[in-house]
């Protein structure tokens, strides 16, 4: 095998194994939404806001549709969020996944966004999301 091919394979790999680790974070402009301060709650606070709702609308599509898929559905590369669980019981396994992100085995599955994204934006998200649930 010539020394291009072989540079093409790892580079076409490469860029596979870290395709969840190389999204850059995009703004997201939480103007009318309440300030939660440093402290993460533990529950949506957002819960069928309408502000919420579009704010975190144009944030998923910003930062989450890539592997998520447009309306949450998910084309595969990550789990479907449409499927997630609503109301309380989904926002633990929400916060804890968006704020630190999931490794396995040194692979970057999801890229942590705490510190990256505001608590408002999270939950902003959060609450778009239980819009488009299904059971």
């Amino acid at each position: 095998m010539g020394a291009l091919a072989a540079a093409l394979i790892i580079s076409a790999t490469a860029s596979q194994v870290f395709a969840h680790g190389d999204v850059v974070p995009q703004a997201v402009d939480t103007t009318g939404l309440k300030n939660l301060g440093a402290d993460f709650l533990a529950s949506n606070p957002y819960r069928k806001d309408k502000t919420a709702i579009r704010i975190g609308d144009s944030a998923f599509n910003q930062n989450c549709a890539r592997c998520h898929g447009l309306g949450a559905i998910s084309g595969g590369i990550a789990p479907d969020l449409r499927y997630l669980p609503v109301a309380d019981e989904g926002d633990e396994v929400f916060l804890q996944r968006i704020r630190k992100g999931a490794v396995r085995d040194g692979r970057v599955y999801m890229p942590p966004f705490e510190g990256t994204l505001s608590q408002e934006a999270m939950w902003a998200i959060r609450t778009w999301l239980e819009t488009v649930h299904e059971e």
